[in-house]
Protein backbone atom coordinates (compact mmCIF):
# COMPACT_ATOMS: atom_id res chain seq x y z
CA UNK A 1 0.00 0.00 0.00
CA UNK A 2 1.08 3.24 -0.46
CA UNK A 3 0.67 6.65 2.11
CA UNK A 4 -2.74 7.10 0.01
CA UNK A 5 -4.58 3.84 0.52
CA UNK A 6 -2.44 2.74 4.39
CA UNK A 7 -5.21 2.55 6.87
CA UNK A 8 -5.80 5.20 8.93
CA UNK A 9 -7.85 5.64 12.22
CA UNK A 10 -10.10 8.55 10.87
CA UNK A 11 -11.20 9.25 7.70
CA UNK A 12 -12.49 12.61 7.12
CA UNK A 13 -14.89 13.75 3.82
CA UNK A 14 -14.42 17.19 3.25
CA UNK A 15 -11.58 19.79 4.08
CA UNK A 16 -13.59 22.65 4.72
CA UNK A 17 -13.52 24.45 8.67
CA UNK A 18 -15.82 21.29 9.50
CA UNK A 19 -13.28 19.06 8.67
CA UNK A 20 -10.33 20.32 9.45
CA UNK A 21 -11.34 21.06 12.84
CA UNK A 22 -12.31 17.11 13.33
CA UNK A 23 -9.11 16.42 11.96
CA UNK A 24 -6.96 18.36 13.45
CA UNK A 25 -9.01 17.64 17.10
CA UNK A 26 -8.37 14.13 16.47
CA UNK A 27 -4.96 14.29 15.49
CA UNK A 28 -3.92 15.86 18.98
CA UNK A 29 -5.29 13.02 20.62
CA UNK A 30 -3.25 10.78 18.91
CA UNK A 31 -5.17 9.51 16.15
CA UNK A 32 -3.78 8.86 12.69
CA UNK A 33 -6.03 11.17 10.10
CA UNK A 34 -6.55 11.44 6.50
CA UNK A 35 -8.95 14.05 5.13
CA UNK A 36 -10.41 13.86 1.06
CA UNK A 37 -11.32 17.07 -0.13
CA UNK A 38 -13.13 17.11 -3.44
CA UNK A 39 -11.20 20.44 -4.43
CA UNK A 40 -8.38 20.67 -5.56
CA UNK A 41 -7.21 23.08 -2.63
CA UNK A 42 -7.65 23.41 0.41
CA UNK A 43 -9.66 26.93 0.51
CA UNK A 44 -12.83 28.63 1.03
CA UNK A 45 -14.95 30.70 -1.07
CA UNK A 46 -16.55 33.88 1.15
CA UNK A 47 -15.42 36.39 3.30
CA UNK A 48 -15.76 37.29 6.91
CA UNK A 49 -16.50 34.89 9.62
CA UNK A 50 -17.74 35.95 13.14
CA UNK A 51 -15.91 33.66 15.87
CA UNK A 52 -17.98 33.71 19.08
CA UNK A 53 -16.18 32.52 22.44
CA UNK A 54 -18.04 29.42 22.29
CA UNK A 55 -15.73 28.63 19.25
CA UNK A 56 -12.73 30.53 20.29
CA UNK A 57 -12.70 28.82 23.61
CA UNK A 58 -11.75 25.80 22.03
CA UNK A 59 -9.42 27.23 19.58
CA UNK A 60 -7.20 28.35 22.82
CA UNK A 61 -7.70 24.94 24.18
CA UNK A 62 -6.27 23.97 20.64
CA UNK A 63 -3.17 26.53 20.87
CA UNK A 64 -4.39 28.09 18.14
CA UNK A 65 -6.46 31.43 19.11
CA UNK A 66 -3.06 33.67 18.67
CA UNK A 67 -2.76 32.78 15.40
CA UNK A 68 -7.05 33.81 14.80
CA UNK A 69 -6.38 36.84 16.90
CA UNK A 70 -3.28 37.93 14.72
CA UNK A 71 -5.06 37.28 11.53
CA UNK A 72 -8.21 38.53 12.23
CA UNK A 73 -9.61 41.56 14.81
CA UNK A 74 -11.40 41.45 18.01
CA UNK A 75 -14.18 44.31 17.72
CA UNK A 76 -15.70 46.17 20.38
CA UNK A 77 -19.17 45.67 20.21
CA UNK A 78 -21.93 44.24 18.18
CA UNK A 79 -24.05 47.03 17.35
CA UNK A 80 -27.59 46.51 15.92
CA UNK A 81 -29.60 49.30 13.66
CA UNK A 82 -31.98 49.95 11.89
CA UNK A 83 -31.83 49.92 8.16
CA UNK A 84 -34.55 52.48 7.31
CA UNK A 85 -33.70 55.00 9.70
CA UNK A 86 -30.11 54.29 10.96
CA UNK A 87 -31.36 54.83 14.37
CA UNK A 88 -28.86 52.79 16.76
CA UNK A 89 -31.08 49.78 19.00
CA UNK A 90 -28.84 47.90 21.32
CA UNK A 91 -25.11 47.05 21.35
CA UNK A 92 -23.50 43.93 23.26
CA UNK A 93 -20.05 45.47 24.55
CA UNK A 94 -17.04 42.71 23.60
CA UNK A 95 -14.70 44.16 26.55
CA UNK A 96 -12.78 42.51 28.70
CA UNK A 97 -16.10 41.82 30.76
CA UNK A 98 -17.39 39.79 27.95
CA UNK A 99 -14.16 38.07 27.84
CA UNK A 100 -14.18 37.32 31.64
CA UNK A 101 -17.77 35.88 31.49
CA UNK A 102 -17.11 33.48 28.51
CA UNK A 103 -13.52 32.87 28.56
CA UNK A 104 -12.42 33.70 25.58
CA UNK A 105 -12.78 36.86 22.89
CA UNK A 106 -15.47 37.78 20.08
CA UNK A 107 -12.88 37.63 16.83
CA UNK A 108 -13.70 38.90 12.97
CA UNK A 109 -11.64 36.71 11.12
CA UNK A 110 -11.46 36.07 7.09
CA UNK A 111 -12.71 32.43 6.06
CA UNK A 112 -9.57 31.58 4.18
CA UNK A 113 -7.12 32.87 6.80
CA UNK A 114 -9.37 31.08 9.32
CA UNK A 115 -9.16 27.69 6.85
CA UNK A 116 -5.17 28.31 6.26
CA UNK A 117 -4.57 28.60 10.32
CA UNK A 118 -6.57 24.98 10.34
CA UNK A 119 -4.21 23.98 7.29
CA UNK A 120 -0.91 24.77 8.69
CA UNK A 121 -1.81 23.25 12.26
CA UNK A 122 -3.30 19.84 10.71
CA UNK A 123 0.09 19.48 8.94
CA UNK A 124 1.92 20.15 12.41
CA UNK A 125 -0.31 17.27 13.40
CA UNK A 126 0.88 14.81 10.70
CA UNK A 127 -3.02 14.56 9.33
CA UNK A 128 -2.56 13.21 5.85
CA UNK A 129 -4.83 16.17 3.64
CA UNK A 130 -5.50 14.48 -0.01
CA UNK A 131 -6.96 17.36 -2.71
CA UNK A 132 -8.99 16.54 -5.84
CA UNK A 133 -10.24 13.65 -4.09
CA UNK A 134 -14.39 13.57 -4.28
CA UNK A 135 -15.82 11.24 -2.02
CA UNK A 136 -19.15 8.56 -2.96
CA UNK A 137 -19.67 6.68 -1.07
CA UNK A 138 -18.75 4.76 2.54
CA UNK A 139 -18.86 0.79 3.27
CA UNK A 140 -19.11 0.58 6.94
CA UNK A 141 -17.63 -2.83 8.68
CA UNK A 142 -18.14 -4.32 12.55
CA UNK A 143 -14.79 -2.68 13.32
CA UNK A 144 -14.18 -0.17 10.61
CA UNK A 145 -15.17 1.42 7.08
CA UNK A 146 -13.92 1.49 3.33
CA UNK A 147 -14.34 4.85 2.28
CA UNK A 148 -14.58 5.38 -1.73
CA UNK A 149 -13.33 8.00 -3.62
CA UNK A 150 -12.74 9.37 -6.91
CA UNK A 151 -8.75 8.14 -6.31
CA UNK A 152 -9.28 4.75 -5.23
CA UNK A 153 -10.65 3.37 -1.19
CA UNK A 154 -9.21 4.95 2.10
CA UNK A 155 -9.91 2.18 4.88
CA UNK A 156 -10.45 3.41 8.78
CA UNK A 157 -12.03 2.72 11.50
CA UNK A 158 -13.89 5.42 11.37
CA UNK A 159 -14.81 8.03 9.07
CA UNK A 160 -16.58 11.39 9.60
CA UNK A 161 -18.61 12.96 7.12
CA UNK A 162 -18.38 16.67 6.95
CA UNK A 163 -19.12 17.29 3.37
CA UNK A 164 -21.34 20.47 3.44
CA UNK A 165 -24.66 21.57 3.27
CA UNK A 166 -24.68 19.48 0.02
CA UNK A 167 -23.79 16.38 1.31
CA UNK A 168 -24.02 13.00 -0.47
CA UNK A 169 -23.22 10.83 2.68
CA UNK A 170 -25.98 12.67 4.68
CA UNK A 171 -28.35 10.66 2.49
CA UNK A 172 -27.55 7.37 4.38
CA UNK A 173 -29.23 9.26 7.62
CA UNK A 174 -32.17 11.11 5.81
CA UNK A 175 -33.89 11.75 2.09
CA UNK A 176 -34.41 15.57 3.10
CA UNK A 177 -33.28 17.91 0.84
CA UNK A 178 -31.63 21.73 1.76
CA UNK A 179 -34.30 24.41 2.44
CA UNK A 180 -34.12 27.56 0.55
CA UNK A 181 -35.27 30.63 2.58
CA UNK A 182 -36.07 32.78 -0.74
CA UNK A 183 -33.10 35.40 0.91
CA UNK A 184 -29.69 35.83 -0.50
CA UNK A 185 -26.73 37.41 0.18
CA UNK A 186 -24.19 39.63 -1.89
CA UNK A 187 -20.38 39.93 -0.30
CA UNK A 188 -17.63 41.80 -0.55
CA UNK A 189 -14.24 42.14 1.10
CA UNK A 190 -12.02 45.08 0.14
CA UNK A 191 -8.98 46.84 1.12
CA UNK A 192 -9.78 49.58 3.77
CA UNK A 193 -7.86 52.65 1.73
CA UNK A 194 -9.77 51.42 -1.53
CA UNK A 195 -13.28 52.14 0.50
CA UNK A 196 -13.17 55.39 1.38
CA UNK A 197 -16.36 57.42 2.47
CA UNK A 198 -18.69 54.52 1.71
CA UNK A 199 -17.37 52.84 5.15
CA UNK A 200 -19.74 53.76 8.36
CA UNK A 201 -17.01 54.86 10.51
CA UNK A 202 -18.08 52.61 13.57
CA UNK A 203 -17.71 49.31 11.52
CA UNK A 204 -13.37 49.99 11.78
CA UNK A 205 -13.68 48.76 15.31
CA UNK A 206 -17.46 46.88 15.66
CA UNK A 207 -19.09 44.61 13.78
CA UNK A 208 -22.44 46.47 13.05
CA UNK A 209 -25.79 45.24 11.70
CA UNK A 210 -28.56 47.12 10.13
CA UNK A 211 -32.00 45.11 10.52
CA UNK A 212 -34.77 46.02 8.49
CA UNK A 213 -37.91 45.04 6.54
CA UNK A 214 -37.17 41.85 4.85
CA UNK A 215 -33.06 42.66 4.67
CA UNK A 216 -30.01 43.31 6.86
CA UNK A 217 -26.53 44.56 6.11
CA UNK A 218 -23.60 43.75 8.04
CA UNK A 219 -20.06 45.45 8.43
CA UNK A 220 -16.74 44.73 10.16
CA UNK A 221 -12.95 44.78 9.56
CA UNK A 222 -10.92 42.19 8.93
CA UNK A 223 -7.06 41.22 8.65
CA UNK A 224 -5.89 43.39 11.56
CA UNK A 225 -8.22 46.42 10.25
CA UNK A 226 -6.40 46.40 6.71
CA UNK A 227 -9.60 44.71 4.80
CA UNK A 228 -13.60 45.38 5.23
CA UNK A 229 -16.17 43.30 5.24
CA UNK A 230 -19.66 43.86 3.93
CA UNK A 231 -22.57 40.96 3.92
CA UNK A 232 -26.27 42.76 2.31
CA UNK A 233 -28.73 40.15 2.39
CA UNK A 234 -32.88 40.58 1.36
CA UNK A 235 -35.66 38.27 0.76
CA UNK A 236 -35.81 38.14 -3.12
CA UNK A 237 -38.85 39.31 -4.91
CA UNK A 238 -38.46 37.48 -7.89
CA UNK A 239 -38.03 33.90 -5.95
CA UNK A 240 -41.11 34.86 -4.37
CA UNK A 241 -42.61 35.54 -7.65
CA UNK A 242 -41.61 31.80 -8.57
CA UNK A 243 -39.02 33.13 -10.83
CA UNK A 244 -36.15 30.47 -11.83
CA UNK A 245 -33.49 33.47 -12.11
CA UNK A 246 -33.67 35.11 -8.73
CA UNK A 247 -31.61 37.99 -6.34
CA UNK A 248 -29.42 39.74 -9.17
CA UNK A 249 -28.07 43.05 -8.20
CA UNK A 250 -31.47 44.97 -9.65
CA UNK A 251 -33.31 43.17 -6.77
CA UNK A 252 -30.40 44.29 -4.00
CA UNK A 253 -31.13 47.92 -5.24
CA UNK A 254 -34.58 47.69 -5.15
CA UNK A 255 -34.85 46.13 -2.07
CA UNK A 256 -32.82 48.42 -0.59
CA UNK A 257 -34.01 51.78 -2.13
CA UNK A 258 -35.66 52.50 1.34
CA UNK A 259 -32.78 52.26 3.34
CA UNK A 260 -30.83 54.98 5.23
CA UNK A 261 -28.20 56.80 3.62
CA UNK A 262 -25.53 55.14 5.52
CA UNK A 263 -26.89 51.53 4.42
CA UNK A 264 -27.01 52.81 0.88
CA UNK A 265 -23.24 53.89 0.88
CA UNK A 266 -22.64 50.28 2.24
CA UNK A 267 -23.89 48.62 -1.02
CA UNK A 268 -21.12 50.13 -2.75
CA UNK A 269 -18.68 47.85 -0.79
CA UNK A 270 -19.94 44.43 -2.73
CA UNK A 271 -19.15 42.40 -5.22
CA UNK A 272 -21.73 42.38 -8.04
CA UNK A 273 -20.94 39.14 -9.83
CA UNK A 274 -21.64 36.48 -7.61
CA UNK A 275 -24.30 35.74 -4.77
CA UNK A 276 -25.51 33.26 -2.35
CA UNK A 277 -28.69 31.88 -2.08
CA UNK A 278 -29.22 31.28 1.37
CA UNK A 279 -30.30 27.33 2.81
CA UNK A 280 -30.85 25.36 5.81
CA UNK A 281 -31.84 21.91 6.59
CA UNK A 282 -34.26 20.64 9.37
CA UNK A 283 -32.81 19.33 12.31
CA UNK A 284 -32.35 15.32 12.14
CA UNK A 285 -31.90 12.92 15.36
CA UNK A 286 -29.38 10.64 13.89
CA UNK A 287 -25.68 11.68 13.15
CA UNK A 288 -24.49 7.80 13.48
CA UNK A 289 -24.17 4.54 10.82
CA UNK A 290 -22.07 2.51 12.34
CA UNK A 291 -18.55 3.73 11.99
CA UNK A 292 -19.70 6.72 9.97
CA UNK A 293 -20.39 9.77 11.80
CA UNK A 294 -21.89 13.36 10.65
CA UNK A 295 -20.47 16.82 11.55
CA UNK A 296 -20.72 20.53 10.14
CA UNK A 297 -22.97 21.26 7.87
CA UNK A 298 -23.50 17.98 6.62
CA UNK A 299 -24.88 17.34 9.89
CA UNK A 300 -26.84 20.39 10.79
CA UNK A 301 -26.42 23.60 8.25
CA UNK A 302 -28.04 26.25 9.88
CA UNK A 303 -29.17 29.79 8.12
CA UNK A 304 -26.64 32.52 9.18
CA UNK A 305 -28.20 34.86 11.62
CA UNK A 306 -26.76 33.46 14.74
CA UNK A 307 -23.23 33.65 13.05
CA UNK A 308 -22.47 30.28 14.52
CA UNK A 309 -22.28 27.89 11.44
CA UNK A 310 -18.31 27.43 11.91
CA UNK A 311 -18.60 27.44 15.68
CA UNK A 312 -20.75 24.90 15.79
CA UNK A 313 -18.36 22.44 13.38
CA UNK A 314 -15.49 23.59 15.78
CA UNK A 315 -17.72 22.20 18.89
CA UNK A 316 -18.31 19.06 16.88
CA UNK A 317 -14.67 18.74 16.44
CA UNK A 318 -14.00 19.38 20.22
CA UNK A 319 -17.10 16.97 21.41
CA UNK A 320 -16.08 14.12 19.08
CA UNK A 321 -12.19 14.22 20.06
CA UNK A 322 -13.60 14.16 23.83
CA UNK A 323 -15.63 11.30 22.99
CA UNK A 324 -13.17 9.09 21.68
CA UNK A 325 -10.48 10.36 24.39
CA UNK A 326 -8.20 7.16 24.82
CA UNK A 327 -10.51 5.17 23.95
CA UNK A 328 -9.79 1.80 22.18
CA UNK A 329 -10.93 1.22 18.99
CA UNK A 330 -13.70 -1.22 20.53
CA UNK A 331 -14.80 0.75 22.45
CA UNK A 332 -15.42 3.55 19.75
CA UNK A 333 -19.53 2.38 19.07
CA UNK A 334 -20.01 3.70 22.26
CA UNK A 335 -18.27 7.05 22.08
CA UNK A 336 -19.82 7.85 18.96
CA UNK A 337 -23.36 7.65 20.00
CA UNK A 338 -22.13 9.67 23.34
CA UNK A 339 -21.09 12.29 20.70
CA UNK A 340 -24.56 11.84 18.80
CA UNK A 341 -26.52 12.28 21.90
CA UNK A 342 -24.77 15.98 23.37
CA UNK A 343 -24.54 17.57 19.98
CA UNK A 344 -28.28 16.53 18.32
CA UNK A 345 -29.98 18.58 21.11
CA UNK A 346 -27.34 21.74 21.21
CA UNK A 347 -27.26 22.41 17.32
CA UNK A 348 -31.11 21.69 16.75
CA UNK A 349 -31.90 24.77 19.27
CA UNK A 350 -29.08 26.83 17.47
CA UNK A 351 -30.70 25.97 13.64
CA UNK A 352 -34.13 26.78 14.91
CA UNK A 353 -32.77 29.69 17.09
CA UNK A 354 -31.53 31.18 13.61
CA UNK A 355 -34.25 31.38 11.87
CA UNK A 356 -35.93 32.52 14.47
CA UNK A 357 -33.85 35.37 14.93
CA UNK A 358 -33.91 36.52 11.05
CA UNK A 359 -37.66 36.58 11.81
CA UNK A 360 -37.26 39.47 14.26
CA UNK A 361 -34.65 40.80 11.87
CA UNK A 362 -36.90 41.49 9.43
CA UNK A 363 -40.46 42.37 10.35
CA UNK A 364 -42.03 45.39 9.16
CA UNK A 365 -44.57 47.53 10.09
CA UNK A 366 -45.79 47.58 13.64
CA UNK A 367 -43.72 44.46 14.22
CA UNK A 368 -40.26 46.87 13.73
CA UNK A 369 -41.32 49.56 15.83
CA UNK A 370 -42.24 47.08 18.70
CA UNK A 371 -38.93 45.19 18.12
CA UNK A 372 -36.99 48.36 18.07
CA UNK A 373 -38.54 49.43 21.21
CA UNK A 374 -37.73 46.21 22.90
CA UNK A 375 -33.96 46.31 21.60
CA UNK A 376 -33.89 49.70 22.52
CA UNK A 377 -34.54 49.19 26.36
CA UNK A 378 -32.26 46.23 26.58
CA UNK A 379 -29.20 46.89 28.90
CA UNK A 380 -26.17 47.07 27.83
CA UNK A 381 -25.16 44.29 30.09
CA UNK A 382 -28.20 41.95 29.93
CA UNK A 383 -26.53 38.74 28.80
CA UNK A 384 -29.68 36.65 29.12
CA UNK A 385 -30.27 35.74 25.15
CA UNK A 386 -26.39 34.76 24.68
CA UNK A 387 -25.31 33.13 28.10
CA UNK A 388 -27.00 30.01 26.46
CA UNK A 389 -24.86 30.31 23.68
CA UNK A 390 -21.68 31.30 24.61
CA UNK A 391 -21.34 30.21 28.04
Amino acid sequence: MNSASAPVDVVVAGGGIGGLSTAYALARSGRSVRVLEREPEFTEVGAGLQMAPNATRILAGWGLLDEVLHAGVAPCRLLFKDVLDGAELTHLDLDDAFVRRYGAPYVVIHRSDLLAILTRACERAGVALVPDCDVRDVTTEPDGVTVHSAKGDHHGLLAVAADGLHSTLRARFSDDEPICSGYVAYRGAFPVADLGDRIDQNALQDVVCHVGPGCHLVQYPLRRGEMFNTVAVFKSPGYLRGEEDWGGPEELDEVFSGACEEVRAGLGSLWRDRRWAMYDRLPIPNWVDGRLVLTGDAAHPMLQYLAQGACQAIEDAACLATELGGAAPSGWDGAVKRYEAERTGRTARVQANARLWGDIWHVDGVARLLRNELFQQRAPRDYRHVDWLYA
